[in-house]
């Protein structure tokens, strides 16, 4: 039985130029969860369709202030498209909410959307639509097909950083100038 690499769980993950032709083109994607079962992650660089303001209209809950409201909604991946998830800081005080660190949270349940409109949600937050799902050895293959880059998560990238300038800038946390690197990969 092949031996599990280090958990990559609070890493991005950078889409290499070969992603191109993908659904994962130019996209950085936090993994939140990575076990022998697979891996889930966000893809943090892509806007979805839809404000913040829209998504909780759609669900009924009122107020937000209008920086709040005006907030993009991520497209977070393909798996689940329907479903809702908050990236935030703060702690774990929703109901259904995953720690990836002692700092950095991911929760699904409604209240932390109904907090965040009163006001009383967490200091930083992005919100998804969808994820990105790996079954158990598929992100391990990829990494050794060179699709991706693996770069530590920060604060600063997920909750400040514009979202256009995300995948450079998360690719030169490691040095990598993508100006420089092919859109193939080879093998030797």
């Amino acid at each position: 039985m092949p031996v599990m690499p280090e958990p990559l769980t609070n890493q991005l993950l950078i889409a290499l130029p070969a992603l191109a032709e993908t659904n994962f083109s130019r996209s950085v994607a936090l993994i939140c969860q990575h076990d022998d079962d697979g891996a889930m992650g966000i893809v943090v660089n892509r806007r979805s369709e839809y404000t913040l303001g829209e998504v909780l209209g759609q669900m009924g809950v009122e107020g937000g202030a209008d920086a709040l409201l005006a907030q993009p909604v991520l497209a977070g991946g393909p798996v689940h498209p329907e479903r809702g998830f908050v990236l935030h800081d703060g702690g774990a005080r929703w109901d259904s909410t995953l720690a990836i660190t002692d700092s950095l949270f991911l929760t699904t349940s409604r209240d932390i959307l109904e907090a965040m409109a009163r006001g009383e949600g967490p200091d930083n937050a992005i919100v998804a639509l969808g994820c990105a799902g790996w079954g158990s050895g598929q992100l391990e293959h990829e990494l050794t097909e060179n699709d991706w880059l693996t770069a530590p998560a920060d604060a600063e990238l997920l909750f400040a950083m514009p979202l256009e300038a995300r995948w450079e800038a998360a690719a030169g946390r490691i040095g990598v100038d993508f100006a420089y690197l092919a859109d193939y990969a080879g093998h030797a």
